[in-house]
């Protein structure tokens, strides 16, 4: 029996051997800042699940509107909390009514205690904040969440900030196949109904540090749709900037379109994705007239729906089915001609092998400290009884 006949699925990252196996079994490091839900969606006493590679978190929103996020079980009996209810800033277990504050801590146990003090339990929390319109999680190390950088988007903040109206899918796909996808220009025949780009040409592509860089030579906004909106008079539509700035993906057109993607991989197929997409102005379909930003909204849902959506959904599609292909034929030989995915695939790869290394240095780390402790015990016990012994 050959080992593809043995084996039931794809290789691990550990057992892969190439690149494009590595990287399709590749999670994405939890030391960063992680887009999961739209504030907008989370109502005061709501609960939802987050999840991050499958790790199960319980969101929810208290009686005075804050956010917090604890892992998503009850210390007594693993009941997920996500089941449950909120009362004040507690989350409240719908099992035995056991509730736990924002620091994950058990603070009220409503039955009888049978004569025992109350248990001293606590729940793993994972810092929250909202920006954008979006809520993040942090799911690494919180010692280290303050002092990591979020996405800066300066067109969003402040008093003239440009319109943006989120979209997001979850698609059932590795999220390494969702980042070859939005910087890959080369896939243009997938939206050729839309061209919302065309004759694309790679005129740079540069790896610096955690972000790989490129940029195209190609024509933007000039399909039948969005052609309406875009206002090619005053924008160099002419070439396009990205790039996977680890873990996140961006784009820039002549600095007046742009956007960001930001990816949550639930777990090794199934990966959420947010879209951003801005623009600096519009113009009125069939004229020239620029639209205000403050009426913009209106036909950015409208361009949304007519062309961005449909395209997202063509661009699932494809890597759902590139998700299935791989789990089929995962030991068919690489044919990778662009050399943008096989940079973004490496850093992917580097980064997070070295999360592996840095966690199986830690591991090390608190091994070495049990054994001192252990061996310091032991020298103190050997001591103690020569000190009883000398006595007698």
């Amino acid at each position: 029996m050959s080992s593809k006949e043995e084996r039931q699925g794809p290789p691990s990252f550990e057992e892969a051997t190439n690149r494009r196996q590595k990287v399709r079994a590749a999670g994405l490091d939890p030391n960063y800042w992680y887009a999961v839900e739209h504030d907008s969606k989370i109502a005061k006493k709501q609960i939802v699940e987050v999840k991050f590679w499958g790790q199960s978190a319980a969101l929810y929103r208290d009686e005075k509107g804050r956010l917090h996020a604890v892992e998503n079980r009850c210390a007594h009996r693993q009941v997920p909390l996500t089941l449950g209810t909120v009362a004040g800033e507690r989350i409240v277990c719908e099992y035995h009514g056991w509730g736990y504050n924002g620091a994950g801590e058990l603070v009220d146990v409503p039955h009888t205690l049978f004569g025992k003090k109350m248990p001293q339990c606590k729940l793993r929390t994972f810092p929250v904040r909202v920006r954008y319109g979006l809520v993040w999680m942090f799911f690494g190390d919180p010692e280290r969440a303050d002092a990591t950088p979020m996405p800066e988007i300066p067109e969003l903040e402040g008093d003239n900030r440009w319109e943006c109206v989120p979209v997001d899918f979850t698609w059932q796909a590795h999220h390494s196949l969702i980042i070859d996808n939005v910087s890959d220009f080369t896939h243009e025949f997938l939206h050729r109904d839309y061209a919302p780009f065309t004759g694309a040409k790679l005129t740079k592509l540069e790896t610096v540090g955690d972000s790989v860089q490129l940029a195209y030579d190609t024509k933007v906004g000039r399909g039948k749709i969005s052609g309406l909106f875009v206002d090619r008079a005053s924008i160099d539509t002419n070439s396009m900037e990205l790039a996977y700035q680890y873990p996140y993906q961006w784009s820039n057109t002549d600095g007046k379109i742009k956007h960001w993607l930001f990816v949550l991989p639930i777990d090794e197929r199934t990966t959420r994705v947010f879209f951003l997409f801005y623009f600096d102005h519009f113009v009125v379909p069939f004229t020239k007239i620029k639209l205000p930003k403050r009426v913009m909204r209106p036909f950015l849902k409208i361009s949304n729906e007519l062309l961005v959506k449909p395209l997202l959904r063509q661009d699932g599609r494809v890597t759902q089915g590139e998700q299935e292909g791989h789990e089929r034929h995962w030991d068919a030989p690489v044919v990778e001609l662009s050399p943008a995915v096989n940079a973004f695939q490496a850093l992917t790869v580097r980064k997070w092998e070295e999360y592996l290394a840095a966690e199986r240095a830690k591991k090390e780390q608190r091994e070495l400290v049990r054994l001192q402790r252990r061996e310091a015990l032991e020298r103190a016990s050997v001591a103690e009884a020569a000190a009883d012994g000398a006595e007698e």
